[in-house]
This record gives C-alpha cells, sequence and structure tokens, in this order.
C-alpha cells in the first residue's frame, strides 16, 4: 500500500516539472477550464495566474484553495467575448477540449491562440473516452476524441503522457491487478512513451506563437 500511495503521488510527477520548464519564462498564465483541482495549483511556479470554469461550485472549491491569483466565472466556448488578445503570457487548458464537439474545440482553441502572447498548452485523452456527467457538473461529459495528428495539424507539438494506453481504463485508473505490478509498469512506460504519443493515455500538446 505505501508503494501504491507513493506511485499515486508521483503519477503526474512528469507533467508538474514539463509545464514548469515550459511556464518557465510566463508572467501571466489563464487556465481554461480550471477546475477544482488545477495543475497550476500544484506546481513551483513565479507567474500570476488566473482560472476560468464555468460551474460555479467548482470555482469555488479552487477560489478556497487559492490555487489561482484571480478567477472568473465564464463560459470558455465564448472565451474571445471574456478576454482581450495578448492579455496573457500563456494560456493552458487540461482536460477539456475533449468535453466540446470538435467544431466547438477548434474555435476554443483559436481564441487561446489569440488570448496567449507566448504559448498555448492543451492536454487531453488519446482517442475518445466515453465519459457522462458526475459530481453534480453537466460539463464533465465527454463529446470529442482527439489524436496526435489532430493537433499536429493545428501546428502542435505533441507527447505522450500517463504512460501505456493500454494499462489504463476510461477512467485512467490502471485495467489490472495486482495494481502495484501493473501502476509501476505504467510509471515506467510514461518516461518510455513520452515520445511517442500515439500510444501514450494523454496527449501533451504544445505550440510557441510567434508574435510581434
Amino acid at each position: 500500500m505505501k508503494i501504491k500511495n507513493r506511485l499515486l503521488k508521483y503519477q503526474n510527477l512528469l507533467f508538474f516539472k514539463i509545464l514548469e520548464k515550459y511556464l518557465n519564462d510566463t508572467d501571466t498564465v489563464l487556465d481554461v477550464g480550471c477546475g477544482h483541482s488545477s495543475v497550476i495549483g500544484q506546481i513551483n511556479r513565479k507567474f500570476k495566474s488566473e482560472g476560468i470554469d464555468i460551474h460555479r461550485e467548482t470555482l469555488e472549491l479552487s477560489r478556497k484553495k487559492k490555487t489561482h491569483d484571480k478567477f472568473k466565472l465564464g463560459d470558455v466556448s465564448k472565451l474571445a467575448s471574456l478576454y482581450k488578445e495578448n492579455s496573457f503570457d500563456a494560456c493552458v487548458s487540461v482536460d477539456v477540449i475533449e468535453h466540446f464537439t470538435k467544431k466547438d474545440s477548434l474555435k476554443l482553441i483559436k481564441d487561446m491562440e489569440k488570448i496567449a502572447r507566448k504559448k498555448v498548452i492543451i492536454l487531453t485523452p488519446n482517442g475518445f473516452l466515453e465519459q457522462h456527467d458526475f459530481e453534480g457538473n453537466p460539463h464533465q461529459v465527454h463529446k470529442s476524441g482527439w489524436s496526435q495528428k489532430d493537433l499536429e495539424d493545428l501546428g502542435y507539438k505533441v507527447y505522450g503522457l500517463r504512460g501505456l494506453k493500454n494499462l489504463r481504463d476510461k477512467n485512467a485508473s490502471i485495467r489490472f491487478k495486482p495494481w502495484i505490478f501493473w501502476g509501476f509498469l505504467a510509471f515506467l512506460s510514461e518516461i518510455v512513451f513520452f515520445p511517442v504519443p500515439a500510444l501514450s493515455f494523454d496527449l501533451l500538446a504544445i505550440k510557441n506563437l510567434e508574435k510581434k
């Protein structure tokens, strides 16, 4: 059990380190669809951040945790009407675009690219994963799935996270028993498959914007 708890504690360590690296040159970050347990609140940071979410209860939980410096209750599908162009150094969106149709997600991505001066960072599952509403939040439903090619076609550099895709179920939990063995294998495979996103559970997409 101690080994399992340690693995659970460090299962997002690679993601955290990458975020810290790519956000190191930013002073302001917009967390799009921040949720109640944003990764922004779990990394070492020097930048100021703002979180936006459409679900009031979720946003209040994030506010209580003091995850961000500022908070906004709002619909991220209308992001361009809520923020000015080039108003943040970076936009980060973790497990959000899959909650919209492909058409609406593409609009959201374009909006983030307008708002961000330096970069946009997106995390989404590799392919479609069925998910219904939970925690009293109807916005948790998944409506689209994304591939490495989808994101590369938009100009993003794509990496793999959470290890080999087949080791996890649709909830990202380890699929097989004993958990200790397969969990440790998934932990190791994340490093191996980081440059092989097509075989990984999650896709991490990063786009550096060239703006004058």
